[in-house]
């Protein structure tokens, strides 16, 4: 007998923008996007109508492929290895929660992960399926995620990281820089890379910007503060790279020494915490200061 596919109850549809790419239809751009996903459980997952156009209307294995194009589809995986790591809630209230995500921990349903991801996790413990993050950090990140906890409020806080609002400081342990004088601001272009899951810096006008202290000199390595102005992806990683300081255990960059899909090995997590975030609240006008009890040391 097949074992029987999960999609929790308290969990929406995840969404994907299309990326770039020479496919004739949207389910070859998704087989090509999850390698880790066989062809065939797209094929069974759009005969059940669970991949959705923008408008909520089932997609079929013959529905055309478009740059950019809307999807929404439901993560279902037979069997998901447990990640033996705790979250931590550090606040929660009417309308926000904040809590510490350890290593290794999706903050949402990616690839082969639906129950073992943060957002699953608290919506679970909670009885909360209005849960939604604010904005996310790497699988491989550890560190503070804001969460909405109320649909009616979330577009005010929301508005906090859309309009760079939002103070966010994090932590890196990666080699010395002695050539270099600190503080000091890296702003560059970031774009896509290969493989597709990689970012690099480009020519052009600059879409980054990081301000980078050292927090602790450390002999060869030093423990770096970082203060994202922007938050694109990898963004802290490619930026420490390009310095000639690759955070430690970084299976990315500079070099690809590992791929997304490969097993975990959790001995070695990626030495980044998101450490600090800081805000006026847009409800009550109030300064509000959270700090990550995680450390890399």
């Amino acid at each position: 007998m097949p074992v029987e596919a999960r999609s929790p109850s308290n969990m929406r549809p995840s969404t994907l923008h299309l990326p770039r790419g020479n496919w004739a239809t949207v389910f070859e751009c998704l087989c090509a996007h999850f390698p880790a996903i066989a062809p065939a459980v797209w094929q069974e997952r759009m005969a059940r109508g669970r991949v959705l156009d923008a408008h909520g209307q089932p997609m079929t294995m013959h529905a055309a492929y478009r740059e950019g194009l809307k999807v929404h589809y439901f993560r279902e995986v037979p069997a998901e290895t447990p990640i033996p790591f705790e979250e931590r809630v550090l606040h929660v209230d009417e309308h926000i929660l904040v809590a510490d995500k350890p290593h290794f921990l999706p903050v949402m349903p990616a690839g082969e992960y639906v129950e073992q991801t943060l957002q699953a996790r608290l919506a679970k413990r909670l009885d909360n399926a209005d849960l939604v993050p604010l904005h996310r950090i790497d699988r491989h990140t550890a560190g503070l995620v804001l969460f909405s906890t109320n649909r009616q409020s979330r577009g005010q806080y929301q508005a906090l990281f859309r309009e760079r609002l939002m103070e966010k400081c994090y932590e890196a342990l990666a080699p010395a820089l002695p050539d270099l004088t600190f503080p000091l601001l890296r702003a560059t272009r970031l774009d896509t890379a290969e493989p597709f899951f990689r970012m690099q810096e480009v020519t052009g006008q600059a879409n980054t910007e990081t301000r980078i202290e050292v927090a602790q000199r450390l002999g060869e390595h030093w423990l770096y503060r970082l203060f994202p102005v922007t938050g694109k992806k990898h963004q802290l990683r490619v930026h420490l790279a390009a310095l000639g300081a690759p955070i430690l255990n970084d299976p990315f960059y500079p070099e690809v020494t590992d791929t997304p899909d490969a097993p975990d090995d959790y001995s070695k997590p990626l030495k980044l915490l998101a450490r600090g975030l800081a805000f006026i609240d847009p409800l009550t006008g109030e300064r509000r200061r959270f700090e990550s009890r995680l450390s890399l040391l």
